[in-house]
């Protein structure tokens, strides 16, 4: 692979691994996506080191796995002194490094309320290692903040408020979680009054477009654009509405799913949630072609994935924080220079290894991290990389193979529904004690995450424990 490309990162929120077009179980249409994989690799047994936001990119940005890192919670500050890949590549490498959207990587938020980015987005660019931000609070973040204080308090909200939107998208949250009306935030599948050119993923995009319209042409850049969907609530626009629904198109009803809910409502939510993801695709396409337009596309190394997927009912659950597939399981698409074009690839892999990558690129050791660079794999100089790759969260931690997940400390009881989970941060002995004292979970994921096969197969059981013992 060439050195020194440009580095295009897209990253997504709470997408699942399984929602691609290239899954012909899943009427989902994301032809852009299907065409960078079909240009180089798709990764389909990819998770993230913890199904959390921050605590999942913060271990991204430090290199380190979820315990190492000690970011536990979306209530934990960052610490810097786990040097953030960013500032390695603007301070080492000489790369112009720009990003935009929601940028939540630690606690992004002061006492006060306020984002640490500020009303520009670009507050806190030097620490985080930015020559160029424009960054936002997520969803609910950003629309709470301005309901507590009166007036905007992130880079988005001050968008809506020039376009006189701002109460419209106010008043369309409170709507969904209940005020007056009774909905439920995980089930509400009604569309949002707010305009096109409002929706908060356009603006992001526009951002990420006009960042490229300046990146620089006499040296390396590298571009984090972070988007906000398809994470709850499933507001979309009237426009995006309509793409399931005229005529209806039916999804796989959930695995396992919570018998309290009908299969109208799941799907509902499963139309909502496709409409999402086909419009993300559509900015993939708007960046890809800009990246044409700037005679870049053979020069810039593209990556695309998510922070962590989605429950969507199956096993009763919704949200992340849960161990299972769904819930650590993330797109994984790497196209661009250098990289072999391939079938898709089983192996088991871990967004936490793009931080070493994205660093090996740039010509910069990567260092005592636990982060491991993916060229050699992504060059096709070999076709193995990691044996296993490791997930935790709350008082669970699993490792993974690639087929068989060997998860302690999990209680199934306590990871089922939008409301109902065992706290996110918990102390690392009470953790320790945790998956000591509850049950070994085995799973075979190509069968399903229900039957327990710790007994049937306890050489297995040995082999990934000492991953985690490790």
């Amino acid at each position: 692979m060439p050195d020194r490309p440009n580095i295009l990162f897209i990253l997504t929120d709470q997408q699942r691994f399984d929602w691609l077009e290239m899954n012909p179980e899943v009427p989902v249409r994301t032809p852009h996506l299907r065409t960078l994989a079909a240009r180089g690799a798709w990764f389909k047994n990819a998770i993230c080191p913890s199904p959390l936001c921050v605590p999942s990119r913060a271990c991204l940005s430090s290199g380190n796995e979820y315990d190492r890192c000690d970011v536990r919670s979306n209530n934990t500050p960052y610490h810097h002194e786990q040097t953030p890949y960013q500032r390695r590549l603007r301070d080492e490498a000489g790369y112009h490094v720009m990003g935009c959207g929601k940028f939540h990587t630690g606690l992004n938020t002061t006492a006060p309320g306020d984002l640490t980015w500020g009303l520009s987005g670009d507050k806190a660019k030097e620490q985080w290692g930015h020559n160029e931000a424009l960054f936002n609070a997520g969803k609910n973040q950003s629309v709470l903040m301005m309901e507590k204080s009166g007036e905007p308090r992130d880079p988005y909200m001050t968008f809506l408020a020039t376009r006189g939107e701002a109460q419209t998208h106010i008043d369309d949250y409170a709507q969904r979680r209940g005020e007056p009306s009774g909905e439920d935030i995980f089930l509400s599948t009604f569309p949002s009054k707010i305009s096109d050119e409002g929706y908060f993923d356009n603006w992001i995009n526009t951002n990420a477009l006009d960042l490229l319209d300046g990146a620089p042409t006499d040296k390396p850049w590298f571009l984090e654009v972070h988007f906000q969907n398809p994470h709850h609530p499933w507001d979309i626009t009237e426009k995006m509405h309509q793409l399931y629904r005229e005529p209806d198109v039916q999804f796989p009803h959930p695995e396992y799913a919570d018998a309290k809910l009908t299969a109208e409502i799941h799907q509902e939510v499963r139309r909502n949630y496709a409409a999402m993801l086909e419009h993300l695709d559509d900015c993939l396409r708007q960046m890809l072609a800009k990246l044409a337009q700037r005679g870049e596309l053979d020069n810039t190394l593209i990556v695309f994935t998510s922070d962590h997927g989605e429950m969507l009912g199956d096993y009763g659950q919704w949200q992340k924080l849960s161990p299972l597939q769904a819930s650590i399981g993330v797109p994984f698409i790497v196209a661009g220079p250098g990289v072999l074009q391939r079938a898709p690839n089983n192996a088991p892999i871990t967004t936490l290894d793009l931080h070493a990558t994205f660093l090996d690129l740039a010509g910069v050791t990567p260092g005592d991290v636990d982060s491991l660079s993916m060229r050699p794999l992504l060059a096709g100089e070999t076709d193995h990389h990691r044996e296993v790759v490791l997930s935790g969260l709350s008082a669970w931690r699993l490792a993974y193979d690639g087929r068989y997940k060997l998860i302690r400390g999990y209680d199934p009881a306590k990871r089922t529904g939008g409301h109902n989970w065992e706290p996110m941060a918990v102390d690392p002995e009470e953790a320790r004690q945790l998956q000591r004292d509850r049950p070994i979970y085995l799973y075979d994921t190509t069968n399903n995450e229900l039957d327990n096969l710790a007994q049937e197969h306890p050489e297995i059981v040995a082999q990934l424990d000492a991953y985690l013992t490790e």
